[in-house]
């Protein structure tokens, strides 16, 4: 008899789970998305607010997430954000300048998040952006990881 020709109810269900995320899957992303949004070096924190879509979050426009905080010069802000950064290995530093920086975070799946960080020397604050660059959906994705980069950011400090 061969056992590989038989699957268990268990194995079918797998499956069937499998196929209905890949499916779902599919139906997030083949939703518009809106492109990336390019900053530069000279980029300011007014120039981090969302798109209209529900894939993004930032720290201006009243998302509940606070702007981080550091003590010191921008240097050392600078010098502790890619710090915080080198502990999320999903993470890549695509562009940056002193007071600036564009992420790639890549998640599990291969979707990729882009996350603007803008350092307000006079404030001793870092403003930030995190959008999915595919579909308007991200099932809470960006807000869970800044919440938790926020989190390990402020114990860094």
């Amino acid at each position: 008899m061969n056992h590989l020709a038989i699957s268990s109810p268990c194995a079918r269900l797998m499956n069937a789970s499998m196929l209905l995320l890949a499916l779902l899957l599919a139906a997030c992303s083949a939703q518009e998305s809106g492109p990336e949004i390019r900053l530069g070096p000279d980029a300011h924190p007014a120039d981090l607010r969302c798109p209209r879509s529900s894939n993004c979050v930032n720290s201006l426009e009243g998302s509940g997430l606070p702007a981080l905080r550091y003590a010191g010069s921008a240097a050392q802000g600078m010098t502790l954000l890619r710090t915080t950064l080198a502990s999320h290995p999903e993470a890549t530093i695509v562009r940056s300048s002193p007071l600036w920086l564009e992420v790639i975070f890549t998640t599990p799946l291969g979707f990729r998040d882009q996350v603007d960080f803008v350092l307000d020397a006079e404030s001793g604050q870092i403003n930030f952006r995190s959008q999915s660059l595919l579909g308007r959906y991200d099932f809470g994705k960006n807000r869970a990881r800044m919440t938790a980069f926020s989190a390990r950011f402020g114990s860094a400090r």
